[in-house]
């Protein structure tokens, strides 16, 4: 049996994001080689397959049944079969359905691969120009203003570039929000990549949405590259901070807030395990009393 399963494979498949042109031999030989093809939508794939004149038995397997999927396809790879999956476009996995299925593949010993493709948010950043030596997926923001707003302000101190997606009906209300959140940032506005009208707009937040808000509704999918902090706007973000957990922690000690109180509130507050918490408080407890 694990003999079976380790002749199995179950690849995952980077598909284009819009030129069909991006697709790869080696994606299409993945996919005809393919005994069963899984997809977030049928009718998508089969448009792809369709123009390739690819014929392969295909399953739907978006985030609502994806996990119902995954006990029949491990059942496949220990058959030895081939089993693969797509997303809609660009890399499963990646703000896409997918991970479920390599973990759990993974736990069962089965082979892996990844068929590389396209990726939006990659793309977008080298579209950008902005500065990405670090960067940050986020994806998509939530959907009404305050938790954007609060999501945004929690993602400031990451020192590197913040990609995010969004819809074209969406994009503008996002960018005034993006504009408030970082008014001293550039942030560009990438759409319709790798189409025939693929379009970089770029500039201060402010400009850009003032920009963007004067268009009207845009077309296409959008990706949003927000430039990293600089050194001043981090060192505005370290002073409000507040305390560090190791500031707080030494604090409460010395004011003799008992330990397994003091793991507990920590825990809760800098959102690290309780353990983990618990640990480093003795370790503090352990040199303060040592002195």
């Amino acid at each position: 049996m694990e003999k079976k399963l380790e002749e199995g494979l179950l690849s995952v498949v980077g598909t284009p994001i819009g030129n069909l042109s991006d697709a790869s031999p080696r994606v299409l030989d993945t996919l005809r080689g393919s005994d069963l093809l899984l997809c977030e939508d049928t009718r998508v794939t089969s448009k792809l397959l369709a123009h390739f004149g690819i014929r392969v038995t295909l399953h739907r397997a978006d985030e609502n049944v994806i996990a119902q999927r995954v006990e029949g396809v491990l059942a496949r790879l220990r058959e030895g079969q081939h089993v693969s999956f797509v997303s809609d476009a660009g890399m499963p996995g990646v703000s896409d359905p997918g991970r479920v299925l390599v973990d759990a593949a993974l736990d069962a010993g089965a082979r892996v691969e990844v068929i590389p493709g396209p990726s939006a948010a990659i793309c977008a950043l080298v579209a950008s120009g902005l500065p990405m030596e670090h960067f940050f997926f986020e994806g998509f923001l939530p959907r009404r203003h305050g938790q954007q707003l609060e999501r945004l302000r929690a993602l400031a101190p990451i020192p590197g570039a913040l990609v995010l997606y969004e819809s074209p009906h969406r994009v503008a209300a996002t960018l005034v929000c993006v504009a408030e959140a970082f008014p001293a940032r550039r942030v560009a506005l990438v759409r319709e990549l790798t189409k025939l009208h693929e379009e970089v707009l770029r500039g201060l937040s402010s400009d850009l949405a003032t920009q963007v808000a004067e268009r009207g509704e845009l077309k296409g999918e959008c990706a949003i590259v927000i430039e990293g902090p600089g050194e001043e706007e981090l060192r505005q973000l370290s002073s409000a901070a507040g305390p560090s957990l190791e500031e707080e922690m030494g604090r409460a000690l010395a004011a003799g807030e008992p330990k397994s109180v003091l793991a507990k509130r920590l825990a809760k507050q800098f959102g690290r395990p309780r353990s983990e918490v618990y640990d480093l408080v003795l370790a503090q407890s352990g040199n303060t009393e040592g002195h």
